[in-house]
C-alpha cells in the first residue's frame, strides 16, 4: 500500500482537467506514478448545464486500447455509440433551391481494416461524468477543482509549481493539458503559429426520420462540412450530434435563428438525406483554427491535446491525435520511470510526436481549405480527390489506417 498522496511532492502534475486532462490523469495514475491534477474549475457533466460541452468525439480504436490499459473502458462502454462507417457526401447547391445537389457519396467501412468499428461516439459532457465519477477510484491521483496553475519555475531535477491558492508543488513532470490558451505553455516560453480561417463552428444534437445505422455522415458544401455522428436514440427518435462549420458571420445568423426557421435550413443543408431534422439541444459555438505549439516540451513540461495542437473539427482526428500524445508519453514512463520527466524523455516525446502532429495539422488544414471553398476549380478537385482515395482499394485502405493512429 502506498503512501497517502503528498501535498507538495508528486510524481506528475497535470493542469488542466479536461477530458484530455482527466485521462492523462487516469492514466499516469493507473502507472503508478503519484498524480495531482489541477484546474480551476469543476467539469460541467450535465447537458442542460450553462458551459456544458455539446461536441461529440469518435473516440477510435487506439483510444479504446488506452482506455482498457488504464481501467476506464468499462465505464465508457455503456455509453458508447459505435462507428461502423463513414460516408463523405459531396453536394453542390441545387439550381432550384432548397436541399443541395448530391453529386457523389462514398462509404469507408471499418470492418474493412478491422472485425469492429472504426470507433464509439461519446457526447462529451457525458464523458467528462463518467470520467469525473472514475477518477475518485485511482488510489494514486489527486484531484484539486477550483484550483489552477499560477508560475513554473523548473530545474533539471524537478518543477516547482505555484498554484493560485499559493501552493507549491514539486513534480518531476508537469503536462500541460490546459487547452489552446495554456498558462503553462506560456510561462515555459513556447509559442504558438495560428491560422484563422473565419470560420466558426456550431455544436448540438439532432434528432431526425431515418436512421443512421451507426455510420458517421460528412456532407460537403462551400462553407465546410456538415458532420452527423451517431447517437443514441432521443425520446423514440433517431438522434446525431452535429457540427457545422461556416463562414463566421452565417454561422453566428444560424446560433441565433429561430428553431423552426433552423430546423427548415438544417434538413435541406443535409440534403433531405435524414428526411426531417430537428434541434434536440441548445446550440453552442467554436471558431474553427489551426494552431500548433513550436516546440512540445521545455525543461520538465511535456505540452499535449491543444495546449500542443487545435485542428479544425474534420475527420475526428482532434482529440484521437491528444490521446496519441498521451499514449506516447506514457509509453517513455513505463519504459523508463526513473527517467520521467527527464531531458531525454522529453526530447524522445517531441521526436516522435512532431512529424505527425505536423502532418495531420497539414492535411486537416489543406482539407478544410478545398471543401469550405465555393471555387468552381476547388469543388472539382473535391470531388475528384473523394472518388480516387474510396475507388482505388491501396490508398483507401492507407487512407483508413493513416486516420486511426500515429503516421
Amino acid at each position: 500500500m502506498r503512501a497517502e498522496l503528498s501535498r507538495e511532492t508528486v510524481d506528475v502534475l497535470v493542469s488542466g482537467g479536461g477530458i484530455a486532462g482527466m485521462i492523462a490523469a487516469a492514466a499516469f495514475g493507473a502507472a503508478g506514478f503519484r498524480t495531482l491534477m489541477v484546474d480551476p474549475a469543476p467539469p460541467v457533466t450535465t447537458g442542460d448545464a450553462a458551459g456544458a460541452d455539446l461536441r461529440s468525439t469518435a473516440f477510435l480504436r487506439p483510444a479504446r486500447d488506452l482506455f482498457a490499459r488504464i481501467g476506464i473502458w468499462e465505464r465508457l462502454a455503456p455509453h458508447a455509440t459505435p462507428l461502423e462507417a463513414l460516408r463523405i457526401v459531396d453536394t453542390v447547391p441545387s439550381d432550384a433551391g432548397g436541399a443541395p445537389h448530391i453529386r457523389a457519396q462514398r462509404q469507408f467501412e471499418g470492418r474493412e481494416t478491422a472485425d469492429e468499428p472504426f470507433g464509439w461516439n461519446f457526447l462529451n459532457w457525458v464523458i467528462r461524468r463518467e470520467l469525473a465519477r472514475a477518477l475518485p477510484e485511482f488510489p494514486e491521483v489527486e484531484l484539486r477543482y477550483g484550483t489552477g496553475f499560477r508560475s513554473l519555475v523548473t530545474r533539471s531535477d524537478a518543477a516547482l509549481v505555484t498554484l493560485t491558492d499559493a501552493t507549491q508543488v514539486r513534480a518531476r513532470l508537469v503536462i500541460a493539458a490546459d487547452g489552446r490558451d495554456s498558462p503553462v505553455r506560456t510561462a515555459a516560453g513556447i509559442g504558438v503559429r495560428l491560422t484563422r480561417y473565419g470560420q466558426k463552428s456550431l455544436a448540438f444534437t439532432a434528432t431526425h426520420d431515418f436512421p443512421h445505422g451507426n455510420v458517421s455522415t460528412e456532407i460537403y458544401r462551400e462553407g465546410g462540412p456538415f458532420t452527423m455522428v451517431p447517437l443514441p436514440d432521443l425520446d423514440g427518435r433517431p438522434a446525431s450530434a452535429i457540427v457545422w462549420m461556416n463562414r463566421g458571420p452565417y454561422a453566428t445568423e444560424l446560433l441565433h435563428m429561430e428553431p423552426a426557421r433552423f430546423n427548415t435550413v438544417m434538413t435541406e443543408r443535409a440534403a433531405g438525406m435524414f428526411g426531417r431534422m430537428d434541434l434536440a439541444s441548445r446550440r453552442a459555438i467554436f471558431p474553427i483554427v489551426t494552431q500548433v505549439a513550436d516546440r512540445l516540451a521545455a525543461e520538465r513540461v511535456a505540452l499535449i491535446a491543444e495546449a500542443a495542437h487545435v485542428l479544425p473539427p474534420i475527420g475526428a482526428q482532434g482529440l484521437n491525435t491528444s490521446l496519441n500524445d498521451l499514449a506516447q508519453l506514457l509509453a517513455l514512463a513505463d519504459a523508463d520511470p526513473v527517467a520521467l520527466g527527464s531531458a531525454g524523455m522529453l526530447d524522445a516525446y517531441a521526436r516522435a510526436r512532431r512529424r505527425d502532429i505536423g502532418l495531420r495539422a497539414q492535411a486537416v488544414d489543406l482539407f478544410n481549405r478545398i471543401t469550405r471553398s465555393d471555387e468552381d476549380l476547388l469543388q472539382s478537385l473535391r470531388l475528384v480527390g473523394l472518388k480516387a482515395v474510396h475507388d482505388l482499394t491501396p490508398i483507401r485502405r492507407g487512407v483508413m489506417k493513416a486516420g486511426l493512429g500515429p503516421l
